[in-house]
């Protein structure tokens, strides 16, 4: 994986092979970034990274200078192997928690402009994720909660659903906090 912009592009991060994750492609980052890009000035949003595994997602925001960034997971390799990255790239601005999501969801009493969540395939609460953010209030005005998924998977229906965009074998659900 590789760091596409920001202060430490093209920055390449080999992670642990027996990290129990499957990273989101290249190609779907620099994509959902191209959205991003024309909705936010990275160093002006807080970032909450659900899901975090190998911390691809969190390393990208970071290194756009995000004003903070929250990477959330629940396996401890998965945080130790953030935790040296994050101190190997002197990101300041990255908060690690090792946590189930849906009981971080639960209790989360912080605002966030974007929202990542990045569940394994196979995961049984998907429909949980937009329900647990957007009704505890999670996002800012005009935020984004962005949820990665199988094509199985189909968001269409549920309130403030955007839209959806594919890239390859990776979808993307994006709800607006606004739109």
């Amino acid at each position: 994986m590789r760091i596409i912009s920001g202060n430490h592009r093209g920055k390449h991060i080999i992670a642990p092979k027996n990290l129990p994750v499957r990273p989101t492609t290249d190609l779907a980052k620099e994509s959902l970034f191209n959205i991003l890009n024309n909705f936010f000035f990275f160093d002006n949003i807080k970032v909450l990274d659900l899901f975090a595994g190998t911390g691809n997602m969190t390393y990208e925001f970071a290194a756009r200078e995000a004003l903070s960034v929250t990477a959330v997971d629940n396996n401890q390799q998965c945080i130790n192997f953030i935790h040296k990255t994050i101190t190997k790239l002197k990101f300041d601005n990255v908060h690690v928690i090792r946590a189930d999501v849906i009981d971080f969801l639960k209790s989360c009493k912080t605002k966030y402009n974007v929202i990542f969540a990045d569940p394994p395939y196979d995961w049984d609460n998907y429909g949980l994720l937009p329900d647990l953010v957007l009704n505890n209030n999670l996002l800012l005005e005009d935020g984004f909660l962005i949820i990665e998924h199988s094509l199985a998977i189909d968001y269409g229906q549920y309130p403030k659903f955007y839209q959806k965009r594919k890239y390859g074998k990776v979808n993307f659900s994006i709800f607006a906090e606004n739109l």
